[in-house]
């Protein structure tokens, strides 16, 4: 069979170049590949990121700079299959951790001066040597414990003493330790309150410097910050000029022998600074909160002053309701301290919400207060109340939340005449002298009166030299040589 005659020209063969693929067309397919084809399964000729080999061995390079800076291959793959994990190392080599001694604490409970004792604790407690031993199995627990405990029983405070001999009757060696350490925290809180109070007056007294230099150069700066303090003042010289000399409800005490703290306070002295300053620091417990013209001196001390006059509201409403109670009950019951602390708790608990809510919280109380006394009666004994006393006994009881309330008012006055009578003489002594009524809440009344006593002293510390001043106007020249307001 004869093929077709060529032709006469002779067929030349030409190599032709491989085409190129179009320039964005590895940026497309590289994605494309990426996102199409699962993890674990790479494409024939593929490295680890999913991409041909071959890509960038036939792409020249200066065709495709733009491709290979926006988009690396190693980029592309970790952007999709996420961070390429790091090989896998071992594990670090875990340490013991430095056996517990309680060689630190005994050594922080010791005094500068007790060198030679720190010495001899830091030999018989040293670390490194009891590690050694109890490696090796030669560690002596219980002579240490006792050595321990002698030390503690040398550096503790006499409250500390029963604890302490209590755990040398402790033979279990995980309990005894367990008690070591448990009592020398209590050792070293018992250094720390005795350090403060030690520190407390040197505090104080740079508190009290640094306070006043603090005001004197806002006072420099101000020439009219004392304005309200001055008013502040004048409103308290004036209150004891025109009010009686002697309260009217203080006829109860006037037949003890000797000078009471009522007629120390109520006396028709000439006016002093000293009473001017107390008669103005009992204002601040009526103050209305509305009112910005507040004294300048005691603008730190507003919310304090303002938790004070909360606790004396509360503590007029429960002496109220105990004296109305007492004289429904008799002596019976309310000779029992341990049935008047539960009516005052009582009392208390259902009090938090009066000023929120003032006419549920004392109906709340009433009732409670009548079925106390109405349940107490009965399980002595006694005759229980009637219905009417009953009627009559909450009628009473709520009415004593409203300020013209004779009761109420009564023992309003008594209560600041009893915190006058603190800052004079001072709380223990105004406590001797109780007035009426308030014998039932003595110790709530001592704790308030040194709260009040505490933050006055302070202030008067700090701010007496102004108050001085001040008070050097309001009152004759005379009078202000005899009595000066304490200050430091």
């Amino acid at each position: 069979m004869c093929s077709a005659p060529l032709s006469g020209r002779p067929r030349r063969f030409v190599l032709k170049p491989r085409p190129l693929p179009p320039r964005a067309a590895p940026t497309r397919r590289c994605a494309a590949v990426v996102r199409s084809r699962p993890l674990g399964r790479e494409a024939p000729g593929a490295d680890a990121s999913g991409l041909p080999a071959a890509w960038e061995e036939e792409i020249p390079s200066a065709k495709c700079q733009t491709w290979r800076r926006v988009c690396p291959r190693r980029t592309l793959a970790t952007q999709r299959t996420g961070p390429v994990s790091p090989k896998p190392q071992d594990p670090p080599m875990k340490t013991k951790a430095a056996p517990r001694t309680p060689l630190p604490i005994l050594l922080s409970l010791l005094l500068p001066r007790q060198n030679r004792l720190r010495t001899e604790i830091e030999e018989a407690l040293d670390t490194d040597l009891l590690k050694q031993e109890a490696e090796h199995g030669a560690l002596k627990v219980l002579y240490l414990s006792k050595y321990v405990l002698n030390m503690m029983a040398l550096l503790c405070a006499p409250v500390r003493d029963e604890a302490v001999q209590k755990l040398e009757n402790v033979t279990d060696p995980v309990w005894l330790l367990r008690g070591i350490f448990q009592v020398l925290g209590l050792m070293k809180m018992d250094m720390v309150n005795y350090t403060i109070q030690s520190l407390q007056p040197h505090l104080q007294e740079h508190s009290i410097q640094y306070e006043r230099a603090k005001f004197q150069e806002l006072l420099n700066k101000q020439p009219s910050l004392l304005n309200h303090t001055t008013k502040w003042l004048t409103q308290a010289a004036a209150d004891l000029t025109m009010s009686p000399a002697t309260c009217p409800d203080t006829s109860d005490s006037s037949s003890l022998a000797g000078p009471s703290p009522n007629e120390a306070t109520n006396n028709s002295e000439p006016l002093s600074p000293t009473m001017v300053l107390c008669q103005g620091f009992l204002n601040l417990l009526l103050w209305d909160p509305e009112n910005e013209e507040f004294p300048e001196t005691l603008l730190m001390d507003r919310t304090r002053l303002q938790e004070l006059k909360s606790q004396l509201h509360q503590l007029t409403i429960m002496a109220s309701v105990l004296l109305v109670a007492s004289s429904f009950s008799g002596s019976v019951l309310f000779g029992s301290p341990q049935f008047v602390d539960k009516l005052k708790r009582i009392t208390k608990s259902l009090l938090e919400d009066f000023h929120s809510r003032p006419e549920e919280a004392i109906l709340t109380v009433s009732e409670q207060v009548s079925q106390e006394i109405h349940q107490s009666l009965k399980n002595m004994g006694l005759v229980a109340l009637s219905s009417d006393n009953t009627a009559s006994l909450m009628g009473q009881l709520q009415n004593i939340a409203k300020k013209e309330n004779c009761v109420h008012s009564v023992i309003d006055q008594r209560i600041r005449l009893f915190l006058k009578c603190s800052l004079v003489l001072g709380v223990q002594r105004s406590l001797l002298d109780l007035p009426g009524g308030l014998t039932l809440i003595e110790a709530e009344l001592a704790e308030l009166g040194q709260k009040f006593v505490n933050l006055t002293h302070h202030n008067q510390q700090v701010f007496g030299p102004y108050y001085t001043e001040i008070l050097e106007t309001l009152i004759s020249p005379a009078q202000a040589l005899e009595t000066k307001v304490e200050s430091v």
